[in-house]
């Protein structure tokens, strides 16, 4: 998972606006994709590598979708934006790969940041991707950090275009929108599975044999929840601003796909609250768990020094070195205080099960 916090001093006293990378570089260079399909173009798929190739296609009556993998160059980004009049604040945010979730609407375009999430099967954690997406009128532009191993969520959607039978090709950049985000917000129920899973695996643990490294996983699973809700929480406000605000660039027939995603993301946060409550229940359990193990041996402890006073004090008494004590010349006294001994074990027994104490 990520940092919990990102380092920001490079942008100290800079003027707003000054475009500087801010995060990890993911790739080695940039890559630009162009996707073009709709009226009676067919679906076309092309790899860019001068960033002046795309430009045209902003007057073009076809819809355009270029995704950007690797925000690292901020010259590209630059060039890129100046090119299609995006203001320079909404640049500045798609370098700054530490962004929240969250809608900015410059009436000419819709500005959209969002949490793509993967699961790393390795380290059995969640590692995280800023997607920044921009709406226009025929064209859709996403920025994505990239990996190396070339994990996208986005695949899907690409099927669907490529098909060219999808709802996505007869419709407008709305509905492409939708389907971006759709695949974004999906793709968490598969985190919140591994979730499950591990939660499940944990309650089994806390019965069975809680120790140490149990107390640790519960703690990393508390921070990874928490970040998972750092991410996703606003995505609500996102959606719901996109499926309300009355903007020429959402129709209102794609305002009930929206609506729908709104639906998944509440599902999504209740799901991580009602996990979050049971990792909380968890750490308790382990707790009163230690406890009780604590308890139990201090119980032994205690019964058992109990039982050994009373016998130390006879012990004590005739270890002492006088020389008239009477029980000495007694020609059965050892066995008499043995049996005495004996009797006060077997009593102090007796009476702690009677009170159920052992």
């Amino acid at each position: 998972m990520d940092k919990l916090f990102t380092r920001r001093s490079e942008k100290t006293g800079l003027a707003p606006g000054t475009l500087i990378h801010i995060g990890d570089r993911k790739l080695e260079r940039m890559k630009l994709t162009l996707f073009e399909y709709g009226g009676e173009a067919d679906v076309s798929e092309r790899e860019i590598s001068i960033p002046g190739e795309c430009f045209p296609f902003k007057d073009q009556p076809t819809i355009s979708w270029l995704n950007v993998d690797g925000v690292h160059q901020a010259q590209i980004i630059e060039e890129i934006g100046t090119n299609l009049d995006i203001h320079p604040l909404v640049m500045e945010d798609i370098l700054n790969t530490s962004q929240r979730p969250k809608i900015e609407d410059f009436d000419e375009y819709i500005y959209i940041v969002l949490k793509m999430l993967y699961w790393n099967e390795e380290h059995s954690e969640v590692e995280s991707e800023q997607v920044s997406l921009i709406l226009g009128d025929t064209y859709v532009i996403t920025f994505q950090e990239g990996d190396e191993a070339g994990k996208d969520v986005f695949d899907s959607v690409r099927v669907r275009i490529h098909g060219g039978k999808s709802r996505i090709v007869k419709r407008g950049t709305d509905y492409l929108i939708y389907s971006l985000i759709d695949a974004i917000v999906d793709h968490y129920f598969v985190i919140l599975e591994h979730f499950g899973e591990q939660i499940a695996d944990l309650e089994e643990e806390l019965v069975t044999d809680p120790s140490t490294d149990t107390l640790q996983f519960i703690h990393n699973l508390k921070r990874e929840l928490l970040f998972l809700r750092k991410y996703v929480w606003p995505l609500r406000e996102v959606v719901s601003r996109l499926e309300k605000d009355e903007t020429d660039l959402i129709e209102e027939s794609t305002s009930i796909y929206l609506r729908d995603v709104y639906d998944h993301t509440i599902q999504v946060i209740d799901t991580i609250e009602t996990f979050r409550e049971m990792i909380s229940g968890m750490l308790d359990i382990y707790l009163s768990s230690i406890s009780n193990r604590m308890n139990e041996v201090m119980k032994v402890l205690t019964i058992i020094a109990t039982v050994f006073i009373p016998l130390t004090f006879i012990a004590g008494i005739y270890g002492m070195n006088f020389a008239y004590m009477p029980e000495l010349q007694w020609r059965f006294g050892y066995f008499i205080v043995l049996f005495i001994m004996a009797l006060i074990f077997i009593g102090m027994i007796i009476y702690f099960r009677r009170r159920r104490w052992l």
